[in-house]
């Protein structure tokens, strides 16, 4: 089989995953992260329809269940703090839902036994030859490997230096996103409560652990004023958006400010014409982040499978599984873009009259006349997508 080694770039979940199927199929692999560990904690992610048939497949499912957030209802809440509508568990956390760390570690002991992780790094460079890829690091040492995927995020450098800069795929929403835990002052236990003002949101959940609640501010913002890097910069311009809200505000400022664990993203779209590139595929966010709403955890652990099942079937010619990958995968990713285009607007309506009328639709979408077509619409992006049956030998990589 040609194309043996394989490079990948983030270690969050698109990476592992990747790493995981590559593996199974014989393949040899590297994940490199500029992280100097795995990141812990994090937003919830979820997985529903089709998704979940890949979590079987990797034989993940009880695991991941025994970290599942299992969380109920999502209560909307107006400008009294009384409650206008709720979406059921299934809107948000879909069949199963986990912390974004806690499945992070549940892909990496999957495979650190068999791939190469490099913590602390990043590449730097990708020159492409007639048999392979010459890379080279912020840190280690060059090496020519035969092929490299991109599945490092939203802000991917593998897709930087391999397609162009970022500004020429990104569409920016005009909202962001900041996440942090803080005490469960309100004590949540396995809900959520999502409170509103013009142009900013509140979500606020406790699950798994009755002591901690996670915290996720969308606000209006355009991403390019924003240094997301200096922790510094973002804790004062949240705490200058989000003074004047009321509610419970104060309270979870005060514990923005002591959190070690803030992060910080544009709520922007990935589109690009192609997710691959002579030697280089993108993977996830990488080549396609929808946002939130999107279900793109699930997308990205689906497409990991596809991509390596596509390679192995090909004997490793990258040129005719690359082309099969992305026929596979483009159906399913548009689906997710589609879905969670004005996810920004959803949970932070702009104006007074953008709040009322969401919650009014929302109301009409959760009575129990329209509870089946609320159903269909969180999972049409999830099956999107439908898994093949690759019948390929495990150690060798050839058909069976």
């Amino acid at each position: 089989m040609r194309n043996k080694t394989i490079l990948i770039s983030g270690a969050s979940v698109a990476g592992p995953a990747t790493a995981f199927w590559l593996n199974h199929y014989g393949f040899t692999t590297t994940v490199v992260e500029q992280a100097p560990e795995l990141r812990k904690g994090g937003q919830a992610v979820d997985f529903r329809g089709a998704q979940v048939e890949v979590l079987r497949r990797m034989g993940l499912v009880e695991e991941i269940k025994r970290h599942e957030t299992a969380m109920g209802e999502e209560r909307f809440l107006d400008a009294r703090g009384r409650v206008v509508f709720a979406l059921p568990p299934s809107f948000f956390a879909g069949e199963v839902e986990i912390e974004r760390g806690d499945l992070s570690r549940i892909l990496y002991d999957a495979t650190k036994d068999r791939t190469e992780y490099l913590f602390g790094d990043r590449i730097t460079s990708l020159t492409e030859t007639a048999d392979g890829v010459r890379v080279t690091f912020a840190h280690a040492a060059p090496r020519t490997v035969d092929l490299v995927v991109g599945a490092d995020g939203l802000h991917s450098g593998v897709r930087a230096l391999a397609f162009g800069p970022e500004s020429r795929f990104r569409a920016d929403s005009g909202h962001c996103f900041a996440g942090f835990t803080a005490p469960n002052h309100l004590r949540l236990d396995h809900e959520g409560l999502v409170y509103n003002v013009p142009g900013r949101g509140v979500m606020i959940a406790s699950h798994r652990d009755p002591a901690r609640a996670t915290v996720g501010l969308t606000f209006v913002q355009d991403p390019a004023e924003v240094d997301r890097r200096d922790v510094d910069e973002l804790k004062n311009l949240l705490a200058t958006r989000y003074r004047d809200v009321g509610w419970e505000m104060p309270k979870l400022l005060d514990a923005m400010r002591q959190a070690d664990d803030l992060f910080f993203t544009p709520l922007s779209q990935v589109r690009l014409p192609h997710y691959t590139r002579g030697r280089v595929a993108l993977v996830g966010d990488a080549g396609w982040g929808a946002g939130p709403g999107g279900g793109g955890t699930g997308m990205a652990m689906m497409a990991a499978y596809t991509l390596a099942g596509e390679l192995a079937t090909a004997g490793g010619d990258h040129r005719v599984a690359f082309d099969r990958y992305e026929m596979a995968v483009r159906p399913g990713a548009e689906a997710g873009l589609k879905q969670a285009k004005n996810a920004g607007s959803f949970l932070a309506p702009k104006t007074s009259k953008g709040i009322w009328l969401r919650n009014q639709a929302h109301r009409l979408l959760t009575s129990k006349i329209m509870a089946k077509q609320l159903e269909k619409m969180t999972q049409k992006a999830a099956n999107a997508l439908t898994l093949k049956d690759y019948c390929v030998s495990r150690k060798s990589g050839s058909l069976r």
